[in-house]
């Protein structure tokens, strides 16, 4: 249960001092001090500097939940309840999404928390993070596919506002404990990965269910004109009778339908669904990374903001600058002479602030 890599999304503009020697970052009245590499860049006016900045961190939370889209739903059992649940791992973590269709549960957690965590569960175990995140990615995707494992198992219990699961194998011959602290998942993170792919699969089905209709009416007519033309069947047992839609659907909705829905909450993405699941969402990432180059194609600046964060000022020629972590290389206007000698740069064609 592995996915694919996306695109990461920049912080929104805030507004810092320039003239900060520690640059803190001041965003909706709170300060962070920028202690981990990130790339920024920034239009300067009246005093301040309004940035937009992308750390590593960011980079790879964004690169889970994408690559998290792709993978289909399973149905797993803990204990007597069964619930749906999907998993993406990565050197730099991994994010667990879990549901019982009552609610939704995820967690998400870096090499930091998969660190501290495993010091903490394992006092015995001084492996490498990496290790652990491999090992748990090997027991999720057992767990996902349905294989059984007696030296593992799995087990969960609800705790105040959220659902933690419970993990007990064994690693380097040594007992490995595990707990995923799962919190409510956002509402767009449970429409991202459940709502809106189910919607295009019933769109999806519809019209695989118009077609076959289409193709039943048109082999219907290919066998009348061969009984017109006086071609007879060498086994009547395989005779049958012309497609009725009308009578199939009510046929259906009166005897498959019941059976359906009593089959069982945890049967929703079995078989076939679960590769219609992957397809749908694999266009829609890609329709997404389509839309993200073209925004940044045209005009990468913030075409809104959130509240207490307004638009920055237009920048000036006098004003503008582009900075990074390691170092800040402001760019003169050509009515305004460098006061230092500095190398002569090459000059950039223009696209827009996160070019």
């Amino acid at each position: 249960m592995v996915g694919s890599s996306a695109s990461p999304t920049p912080w929104p503009w805030a507004r810092a001092s320039p003239t900060s020697s520690t640059r803190t970052l001041t965003q909706g009245g709170t300060s962070s001090l920028l202690a981990s590499p990130c790339s920024w860049r920034c239009w300067c006016h009246g005093g301040s500097a309004w940035l937009r900045l992308t750390w590593p961190q960011m980079e790879g939370s964004e690169e889970l939940e994408s690559s998290l889209l792709t993978q289909p739903w399973a149905s797993v059992c803990l204990g007597e309840s069964t619930f749906l649940a999907k998993a993406c791992f990565r050197d730099t973590g991994y994010i667990l999404l879990i549901s019982d269709l009552s609610s939704v549960w995820y967690e998400s957690a870096d090499v930091e928390v998969v660190g501290q965590r495993s010091k903490e569960l394992n006092k015995r175990l001084t492996v490498h993070v990496s290790s652990f995140l491999h090992r748990l990615c090997k027991l999720m995707c057992r767990l996902l596919a349905g294989q059984t494992d007696t030296a593992t198992s799995f087990s969960c219990h609800h705790i105040a506002g959220g659902l933690s699961l419970h993990v007990k194998s064994e690693l380097s011959g040594l007992p490995f404990y595990w707990d995923f602290h799962c919190c409510p998942a956002p509402v767009e993170m449970v429409s991202r990965h459940l709502v809106r792919p189910l919607i295009r699969m019933s769109l999806a089905l519809q019209y695989q269910v118009q077609g076959l209709t289409s193709l039943l009416l048109q082999k219907d007519a290919e066998i009348e004109d061969y009984r017109e033309s006086g071609a007879t069947l060498s086994r009547d047992r395989l005779r049958t009778e012309p497609f009725q839609e009308q009578a199939f659907q009510q046929n259906f909705m009166a005897e498959s339908l019941p059976k359906i829905c009593g089959a069982g909450e945890g049967q929703v993405f079995a078989s076939t669904l679960q590769q219609l699941y992957t397809a749908v969402t694999q266009q829609e990432a890609k329709q997404a990374r389509k839309r993200q180059r073209s925004e940044n194609a045209e005009d990468p600046a913030p075409a809104a903001e959130t509240a207490g964060h307004p638009h920055p000022p237009p920048p000036s020629q006098e004003d503008e600058a582009v900075s990074s972590s390691e170092g800040t290389t402001p760019a003169s206007s050509p009515a305004q002479k460098p006061r230092l000698p500095v190398a002569k740069a090459k000059p950039k064609k223009a696209k827009g602030l996160f070019s």
